[in-house]
């Protein structure tokens, strides 16, 4: 299902699963807006949901409520202490989240924090909220006797791969490869 939230851009061609949506970026010099109570980190609710789905289809264009849905129950609910879905509240609404997870010995690696997704509300980006998500998850997979974090994203990413580097993240040892498969 396709949903374009107030101020999304999409491109012409998004949702037919050949093209991405564009994204929607800072206005050049936009000052960060600080929260206006005190930011709290923790696991994700089921409440939260929705609020997470407004988040991701406001920045990509897309509503996909059936993916987050499947997302909480593999990662929201807590049964794994290697899975984590994290929100960060103000005020009693949700302005970002952060989803990772530990994986153990793929190709030959060892046991390593992976985030696979993150994102805070365009309203209060530049305000640090990222940042203590992604602290806060380092710290779940510290206490779990992780000492590495990988990620993957798009080249052409660049806000997302601004925030990963000045968080200290840099290009790892591994070279991701994909393939078509025709159907």
């Amino acid at each position: 299902m396709m949903r374009v939230s107030p101020g999304a851009r999409v491109s012409p061609a998004a949702g037919s699963g050949n093209s991405r949506p564009a994204r929607r970026r800072a206005a050049p010099g936009a000052a960060a807006r600080k929260p206006s109570g005190v930011v709290a980190i923790r696991p994700a609710r089921r409440a939260d949901l929705d609020q997470v789905i407004e988040i991701d289809a406001i920045v990509t264009g897309l509503e996909k409520r059936n993916y987050w849905l499947s997302i909480f129950r593999r990662y929201g609910e807590g049964a794994r202490p290697e899975r984590h879905f994290l929100v960060a509240e103000v005020d009693g609404r949700v302005v970002g989240f952060v989803i990772g997870e530990v994986r153990d010995w793929e190709f030959g690696s060892p046991p390593c924090g992976w985030v696979f997704a993150i994102n805070v509300a365009p309203d209060l980006r530049l305000a640090g909220v990222a940042t203590r998500l992604l602290q806060a998850l380092c710290e779940g997979f510290r206490r779990l006797g992780v000492r590495k974090l990988r990620t993957i994203l798009a080249r052409d990413n660049t806000l997302i791969l601004s925030f990963f580097r000045s968080q200290g993240m840099m290009a790892g040892p591994f070279m991701p490869l994909e393939m078509d498969l025709d159907a």
